[in-house]
């Protein structure tokens, strides 16, 4: 995993987030938050960023809705994991490089 977002893993919070997602060009909702949240949770617990089916199955859980990843590219063009663990101060995946 590349650690591009280290300094935001150590003081992250909802402001310095908002910042990120700002530059981005992404206005932060409700969902996006989920999804934030999804990923740093999964991360400090396993030490690990989720894969998009992994994310999906914990949306999906959390939600209990259906989610796609067409859905959370809506959310995040650039990547749902890419720019939402850029976004949530997690490292970013090799894979998404």
């Amino acid at each position: 995993m590349k650690n591009n977002n280290a300094k935001e893993n150590i003081s992250w919070n909802e402001n310095i987030a908002l910042n990120i997602a700002k530059k981005e060009l992404i206005n932060i909702t409700k969902d996006h938050w989920e999804v934030i949240y999804a990923i740093r949770n999964f991360y400090f617990k396993f030490n690990l960023t989720p894969s998009m089916r992994v994310l999906i199955k914990i949306l999906e859980k959390k939600t209990l809705k259906t989610i796609t990843s067409c859905y959370l590219f809506t959310l995040f063009p650039y990547g749902p994991i890419q720019q939402g663990c850029k976004i949530a101060g997690v490292p970013t995946p090799s894979s998404c490089i």
